[in-house]
């Protein structure tokens, strides 16, 4: 049988178990939104619980975290990154925030943008790339995971390849659940192709059971959650 034709029959059986109308479908999705709902209202959480839940998951998973407002958390970073001796870092100056910590970088810690095909500046890329910044599209509170998008300033790259990756992310960015996110954000009409999860630092424990950190990514990943007013520094674990 030829690869062509076996592909054919594994799709036709594929789409003969697909469901035979729309309204299936909404009402699977009709039952998984009641679900998660009554989920809420029996616990609802605040924009401060919020923080201090994902605050919390990431610290658990080996994240360093910081809560801290939009005036402040540029320099809080670049101390950051000058105390751990960063020398470059790969910041999408483009956007905003990237802006922001440029600005704020000491004359020890070089911005370096993504800004060549990997081709031309592979090993630069891999040899001398101390830390990676990005800004997370929204984060999920109770499993602390940031929801990344990557996209020309900030690729894959940037969060998968220095030792070192800081991520950013809003206080109102914050949802409760994955659910939660993909109705808000309306994954179902648009998800972006390449939409990436991180919970922690890179780890694998497939070597004799031992639990490794830095084998497939970044041995280190510090968060900064970015407070509005009304989240204010709840969080118990501010640590400017």
């Amino acid at each position: 049988m030829s690869t062509l034709s076996a592909r054919t029959r594994i799709l036709g059986r594929l789409r003969a178990a697909a469901p035979s109308g729309a309204s299936d479908t909404r009402e699977f999705d009709a039952r998984i939104d009641i679900h998660y709902d009554q989920q809420r209202r029996a616990a609802p959480a605040s924009a401060p619980q919020l923080v201090q839940s994902m605050q919390t998951a990431l610290e658990a998973s080996h994240a360093e975290v910081w809560c801290t407002d939009a005036a402040s958390w540029p320099a809080l970073v670049a101390q950051r990154l000058a105390a751990a001796g960063v020398r470059r870092l790969l910041v999408d100056e483009a956007r905003a925030e990237g802006a922001a910590l440029t600005h704020a970088l000491p004359l020890s810690v070089e911005p370096r943008p993504f800004a060549a095909p990997i081709e031309t500046w592979k090993a630069e890329l891999f040899e001398t790339a101390d830390a990676g910044f990005t800004v997370a599209r929204s984060g999920i509170a109770s499993t602390g995971t940031l929801i990344l998008e990557p996209d020309a300033g900030t690729p894959r790259s940037v969060s998968l390849v220095p030792p070192l990756h800081i991520a950013l992310v809003h206080a109102r960015t914050l949802f409760p659940d994955m659910h939660a996110a993909a109705k808000a954000e309306c994954w179902r009409d648009g998800m972006p192709t390449n939409l990436v999860l991180v919970s922690g630092p890179s780890k694998t424990s497939d070597i004799q059971q031992t639990l490794a950190y830095g084998a497939h990514g970044p041995r280190e990943l510090w968060v900064v959650i970015v407070t509005d007013d009304d989240t204010g520094n709840a969080a118990s674990g501010d640590k400017r």
